[in-house]
C-alpha cells in the first residue's frame, strides 16, 4: 500500500495524486514492478523503515505492507 506522509498525518494517494499531471490515468501514482516511477528512492536510514520516495511534486511516498 502506498501512503502520502505530510507532517504527522498520512494521506492516501487518492488526495493527493488525482490532480497531478505525473499520474496515471486513474489518478495512481505510477507504481510499477515495485518502484515509483514519477519519483525518486530515498535512501533508508534503518532496516525496519518502509521505502520511502519523493515524487517529482515534492510529496514524500511511503510504501507500506
Amino acid at each position: 500500500m502506498l501512503v502520502v506522509l505530510m507532517d504527522n498525518k498520512l494521506l492516501s494517494p487518492e488526495q493527493i495524486c488525482q490532480t497531478c499531471l505525473l499520474a496515471d490515468q486513474s489518478g495512481q501514482p505510477r507504481w510499477r514492478q515495485g518502484e515509483l516511477r514519477c519519483g525518486r528512492a530515498l535512501q533508508r536510514t534503518t532496516a525496519t523503515q518502509p521505502e520511502q520516495y519523493e515524487c517529482q511534486m515534492g510529496f514524500r511516498i511511503a510504501h507500506i505492507e
